[in-house]
């Protein structure tokens, strides 16, 4: 037995060593799968907290590899994991349990279903007082517990141990402040009495990542740390260590050591949000539930470090008090704990919450704050109320769509919502539902609107009663009052109406062919204004043949044509006649009725042949053609028809035959054997069945012509008959003459135009006629500042081609002389400043020599432009008023351009 002590009445772990129970028995046992050990002994800490490893137990597969799943005896205090690890289903002390039963742990290999069991007897640690919250002391390395190795007998090939270690976990602060390294326990083998050992440790935190965090020596055995722990970094380590020889030979078996990282008040509360945002209904009762506030400490929530407290720090306003709500303090939920919420009052209340660890203590714990903000939502607690108990307004009457009134109502409920949105009913004064009261969505203003014509005859005045409600209903013990129904008067204006005939339209029967100014009937209208002395004037709207006549004061209408059933602007037997009624009111109004004529058909129509053009060939086979006739009348005024040929000429009946088929059918066929080729004009005598009948000669035009097999005209005839006649072909000849006078016309033209433009280009110089950058034109125009020049035009008369120029004999006495050109100084590319000057003096020089230099002393010839310009007269113009007296002999220096004018303005009057 061993046992590892922690100072200052801290966590005590014991690791216990077992007497070892061997079975004797013959021979080499063959491996058996199964426990190590068939009763285990472990100390355990007397208070362990959930989640904490406590003891392993150590199982030989014999290396068949199978899933060997592990069950305890107790799981509500206890589980095992599939390493042999059992860990603290939940926090407990084992002191207080009254009887500590031995723990059963079974193995069962999901292959073969074979089981296995062993059982553990448990030990309390007396030393385990320990608070996690104080700081473990350094431990001396003299001080330090030893984890001492499993010993071995000589004969243990022999025989099998029945019992192995296990070693409880070691507890190590966070956040130690040192000193570094700080020896934690010593690990020792009884191995090391007769040689030389040297430990090691593997595993994270060792020479896995994170390395460096625990060393050990390799001679002393003794494990320490090299750094402080962070807990909510790593929370524990598993390490296992190892003993060899100097040579590297295994002496023992690997022990696993687990290190819990014991956690410190080291994090502040944080909330999740800095502002949270809540609603509450106005008018709700206490205990209403509003929101919950959330806050995470990053220590170890098993903890009094992670259990957190809330309180409300402060509210703001305080009003109606100064505690119109609390905080569940371990789950943060916000809750009403008065009445009086009244959104119309206080708007939104803002909330300090604090959380505080430690499970709240105000001298240990850490703090921290939030910003609740609680939103009072609106509820229909205030109906709406009329601005006034009366409204008033008038309407002309037969006016729809028109807004009579606005109604106006105050609503205390937060504006655009449903408790604040007026809904408008009339409870009264309108049984035929002529009016309406929408609402105005911008104003929640009522809009009293007439939606169905008001008649001033029937009513003058209406009383509506109105009533205003929200969208939604009011709240529980909320009624409405007097102010939400309101009286509105509206008086109707009486306005001059239109007439109206009565009935419209009104329909007759006559039969046609009434003769003129026979009376039909009469057509009044009726005046709605009953309380308005009016008189009333008829007149013709439409009558589209003109057949009738209404008397203006009667509205008797008379015949003033005789009426035809088979007129044109008669359908169907029926003719529509409109005639318009006014009134003498002030303004005037007027109606309009229509008159239906429907006429009776008489027998007053002959019948005709159809068609009327037809085609036969010279022999009789096949030579029918059939005919009908037709006839404006109706049945029985029409068919069934007679027909007959005519006695005269009397070659009609001579040639041709005529054969009935039925009422309105008949054939027309040759009589002889042979017809000349030619066009007949066929009389026919057509006969009706009307109760007087008529007669009627119908011409029907033949042609006879060759036919091919099919019975078709072949000859060239055939054009005409198809349609084609004189006058058509007379039309497209004269269309093809006017075509081709039209063409003539546009070449003569063409040809005279060419003619003037080239009498044109005599009497100008060709275009390319350009001396010393300037253009010629034919016309003067303004000045340079009224001409828009293109520059690209000009150029140097030196650039011109030697056959561009004229002969001697046609050349203008303007024009420039042809002499040798003087040959010019070139100018460097870059001169020097000092031979600017000479470079000038040399080119007057050249110019001054230069007799082809402009300007040309020669008499300038221009166009007659004709008399009595607007300009006026140039000879008064002068270049001074003493021009007589000036001095032109300075023009002597300027070179020989200037003496010539020189001569003549400075020279004596003679």
């Amino acid at each position: 037995m061993y046992l590892l002590h922690e100072g200052r009445g801290l966590l005590v772990l014991a690791l216990l060593a077992g007497l070892q129970i061997t079975a004797e028995g013959r021979g080499t046992p063959p491996c058996k799968p199964g426990f190590s050990e068939d009763v285990y002994k472990a100390v355990v800490p007397d208070i362990t907290e959930k989640g904490q490893p406590l003891f392993n137990v150590r199982f030989v597969d014999c290396g068949k590899g199978g899933l060997v799943l592990f069950e305890c005896s107790d799981p509500s205090d206890f589980w095992i994991e599939a390493d042999g690890v059992v860990y603290a289903a939940r926090s407990l002390r084992l002191s207080a349990l009254r009887t500590l039963l031995p723990l059963v742990i079974k193995a069962r290999d999901t292959t073969t279903q074979q089981q296995w069991e062993t059982q553990v007897n448990l030990t309390p640690s007396t030393h385990s007082g320990q608070q996690v919250q104080e700081v473990v002391p350094p431990v001396v390395s003299q001080d330090l517990k030893e984890i001492v190795f499993p010993s071995q007998h000589a004969e243990s090939q022999l025989k099998r141990m029945k019992r192995d270690w296990v070693i409880p976990p070691i507890n190590v602060p966070e956040n130690s402040r040192g000193p570094f390294p700080q020896e934690l326990v010593r690990i020792r083998s009884d191995n090391d009495k007769n040689r030389s050992l040297r430990y090691s440790v593997t595993g994270p935190g060792a020479d896995q990542p994170p390395t460096g965090i625990f060393i050990i020596n390799p001679i002393s055995g003794e494990l320490s740390v090299n750094k402080p722990l962070d807990r909510e970094h790593i929370s524990n380590f598993h390490l296992r260590a190892h003993a060899v020889d100097l040579n590297g030979n295994q002496v023992e078996n690997p022990i696993d050591i687990v290190i819990n990282v014991i956690d410190m008040n080291d994090n502040r509360p944080e909330f999740i949000y800095q502002i949270w945002n809540g609603t509450v209904p106005e008018g709700s009762k206490p205990g209403t539930f509003v929101m919950t506030v959330t806050s995470v400490d990053k220590d170890d929530p098993k903890t009094v470090n992670g259990m957190l407290r809330y309180k409300i720090l402060s509210q703001n306003p305080e009003s109606p008090t100064s505690n119109m709500f609390t905080i569940n303090n371990k789950t943060g939920g916000i809750i009403t704990v008065a009445a009086g919420l009244d959104r119309e009052k206080v708007p939104q209340y803002t909330l300090i919450i604090q959380a505080t660890d430690m499970e709240g203590s105000p001298m240990y714990g850490l703090s921290n704050t939030a910003t609740a903000v609680i939103k009072v939502t609106d509820i229909n607690d205030n109906p709406p109320e009329f601005t006034a108990e009366t409204f008033f307004g008038e309407v002309p009457e037969n006016r729809v769509n028109v807004i009579v009134a606005n109604l106006t109502v105050t609503d205390k409920d937060q504006p655009n919502t449903p408790a604040w949105n007026a809904v408008y009913k009339i409870t009264g004064g309108d049984p035929t539902g002529r009016f309406s009261v929408p609402t105005d969505p911008t104003t929640n203003e009522g809009l009293v609107t007439v939606v169905k014509p008001i008649d001033y005859e029937m009513s003058r005045t209406y009383v509506l009663t109105v009533e205003a409600k929200n969208e939604v209903p009011l709240a529980r013990g909320i009624h409405s009052p007097r102010q939400s129904t309101a009286t509105v008067s509206i008086r109707v204006i009486d306005v001059n109406e239109s007439p109206y005939f009565e009935p419209n339209p009104k329909l007759i029967k006559l039969e046609e062919g009434m003769m003129p100014e026979s009376t039909l009937t009469t057509f009044t209208a009726q005046d709605p204004d009953r309380f308005m002395q009016q008189s009333m004037r008829y007149s013709k709207l439409s009558d589209p043949a003109n057949w009738l006549r209404i008397d203006p004061n009667t509205g008797r209408i008379t015949t003033i044509a005789i009426l035809d059933r088979e007129s044109p602007y008669v359908k169907n037997s029926l003719y529509n006649a409109t005639f318009l009624a006014s009134d003498s009111g002030v303004p005037p109004a007027s109606g309009t009725g229509t008159l239906q004529i429907f006429l009776l058909d008489i027998n007053d129509n002959a019948p005709r042949v159809f068609p009327q053009e037809a085609e036969v060939c010279e022999k009789p086979e096949p030579n029918a053609i059939n005919i009908t006739a037709l006839d404006g009348d109706l049945n029985p005024n029409a068919g069934p028809f007679a027909f007959e040929l005519a006695h005269r000429p009397s070659d009609v009946r001579r040639n041709w035959t005529i054969t009935r088929l039925s009422g309105d059918y008949a054939q027309v066929s040759l009589k002889i054997g042979f017809l000349e080729t030619g066009i007949y004009e066929l009389p026919i005598i057509i006969t009706d069945s009307g109760n007087l009948p008529m007669s009627n000669t119908s011409y029907l035009r033949i042609k006879v012509c060759q036919c091919d097999i099919n019975g078709d005209c072949t000859d060239a005839q055939h054009i005409m008959a198809a349609g084609l006649g004189t006058g058509a072909i007379i039309s497209i000849l004269l269309c093809i003459i006017i075509l081709l006078i039209l063409v003539l016309l546009f070449v003569v033209w063409m040809k005279r135009r060419d003619k003037e433009r080239q009498a044109k280009q005599l009497l100008i110089d060709p275009e390319d006629d350009v001396r010393d950058n300037i253009l010629k034109y034919d016309e003067e125009g303004g000045g340079e500042e009224d001409q828009d020049y293109d520059l690209s035009q000009l150029q140097q008369p030196d650039t011109l081609e030697p056959d561009a120029i004229k002969p001697v004999g046609i050349r203008r006495m303007d024009e420039r002389p042809l002499h040798p050109e003087p040959q010019y100084p070139m100018r460097s590319a870059a001169p020097h400043p000092g031979d600017i000057g000479d470079f000038i003096n040399e080119g007057l020089k050249a110019a001054d020599n230069d007799p082809t230099a402009p300007p040309y002393d020669s008499l300038l010839v221009f166009d007659y432009e004709g008399s009595g310009s607007t300009a006026g007269s140039l000879s008064s113009l002068n270049s001074s008023s003493s021009g007589g007296d000036q001095d032109y002999d300075y023009l002597n220096d300027w070179g020989p351009r200037f003496r010539k004018l020189a001569d003549m303005y400075g020279g004596s009057d003679d």
